[in-house]
């Protein structure tokens, strides 16, 4: 699933130690796009909270996976980012079509 976006906050990093080891995470709050604009907590895990750089303000393309449990008959959903792409970086226009060539008419002689 991909959202388009505006970051409106980045929080504070969390960490810890589980039974595997180390980890680390940050939450992004970003705003979506359109009539009705929604916000949206993605976590970004591990190095890549580095590799990233995430800035307030950044219009971002995030692809992510979505994922829900049960604790204690309650259920959680988690938002995990495994790709995110800044827009400004990217070409917005669509690219050009290539021109015909003679073989894309075939009932007219050239």
């Amino acid at each position: 699933m991909e959202i388009i976006g505006t970051i409106t906050q980045v929080l504070e990093e969390l960490s810890g130690t589980s039974a595997r080891g180390p980890w680390r995470k940050r939450d992004y709050i970003l705003q979506t796009e359109g009539e009705y604009p929604k916000s949206v907590c993605f976590t970004v895990w591990g190095d890549r909270i580095d590799t990233l750089g995430i800035q307030q303000g950044q219009r971002l393309q995030v692809s992510v996976n979505l994922e829900s449990r049960e604790y204690n008959g309650r259920w959680y959903t988690d938002v995990k980012a495994w790709k995110v792409a800044t827009l400004e970086d990217q070409s917005v226009q669509a690219p050009e079509p290539p021109l015909p060539g003679p073989g894309d008419y075939p009932d007219i002689p050239f």
